[in-house]
């Protein structure tokens, strides 16, 4: 058995306990707070997501304590992720499986001569950085809201040296689409559900001749954005998958629940994608 490499109260008996870290008294202290709703399933729900939250940080300190913090698979492989999500799982982002589904499309993507790419609600950067190490002659736009993703994503791609051609700006709106007219570009979008609201080309009439590759919150966004670029785009629905066969070999001594959380990307729901070529 291969023990995790742990700085917190471990799972096994025979591991020595060290004094609890700040995570572990957060989550223990997020526990003493959802045990104060009534009992029932949604309660339960609450809990389970918060103790599988811990367990992933601590695999995904585990990953990086055994292999180190380059991406060990997939389109980004060989990208040094020495950053924090800042928000979903890190450890499908460390092995490479982050997303599997939309594998094929980016490896297209980075075939395709872009001249630009638009990376809306980047986050961490992981798609930013990824992207301008695949694609030298590409210029990314990556844009958040969040300032501390903004920061997270400016570490990243100056840890992995592509600083001088990822541009990190706030929020994007309908004026700053209008780039898209400028020059062949790759469209990302994952906003949490403000998709419907940004990706309207009655409003960014640029968007007709992008490539856009968007994450949907829920069926009625699916149906909407469907709707509007059917006329301009042909339209693939991606749906999620896993790749468990690429877990690192000694990851099969871990439990089921374990290797099953090294795959977990943190969503609580489907999110289907639609990746949207212009005619």
């Amino acid at each position: 058995m291969i023990p995790l490499y742990v700085t917190h109260a471990s799972p096994y008996p025979w591991a020595m306990i060290p004094p609890p870290t700040a995570l572990t008294e957060a989550i223990d202290a997020s526990l003493a707070r959802i045990a104060a709703a009534p009992p029932g399933p949604a309660r339960l729900e609450a809990q389970l997501r918060q103790l599988a939250k811990w367990r992933s940080i601590v695999l995904a300190n585990t990953l990086v304590a055994r292999q180190g913090t380059i991406v060990a698979h997939g389109p980004f492989a060989g990208m040094d992720y020495a950053v924090e999500a800042s928000e979903g799982a890190r450890a499908p982002r460390l092995l490479g499986l982050y997303e599997a589904a939309l594998h094929p499309v980016i490896e297209a993507v980075v075939a395709r001569p872009y001249a630009q790419v638009v990376d809306i609600g980047c986050a961490e950067g992981y798609y930013a950085v990824g992207l301008a190490r695949r694609m030298p002659r590409t210029q990314v736009h990556a844009r958040d809201s969040d300032p501390n993703a903004r920061a997270l994503c400016a570490r990243l791609a100056a840890r992995n040296s592509v600083e001088d051609r990822v541009q990190i700006g706030p929020e994007v709106t309908h004026d700053d689409l209008a780039l898209c007219a400028t020059a062949p570009t790759f469209v990302l979008c994952d906003i949490e559900g403000a998709e419907v609201r940004l990706l309207d080309p009655a409003s960014a009439p640029a968007l007709r001749q992008a490539d856009i590759l968007v994450e949907c919150h829920s069926g009625a966004v699916l149906d909407t954005l469907t709707n509007r670029f059917a006329a301009s785009h042909r339209i693939t629905r991606i749906d999620r998958a896993l790749c468990p066969d690429l877990l690192p070999p000694w990851a099969v001594e871990l439990s089921d629940l374990d290797r099953l959380l090294l795959l977990w990307e943190w969503r609580a729901m489907p999110t289907p994608w639609l990746w949207m070529e212009a005619r």
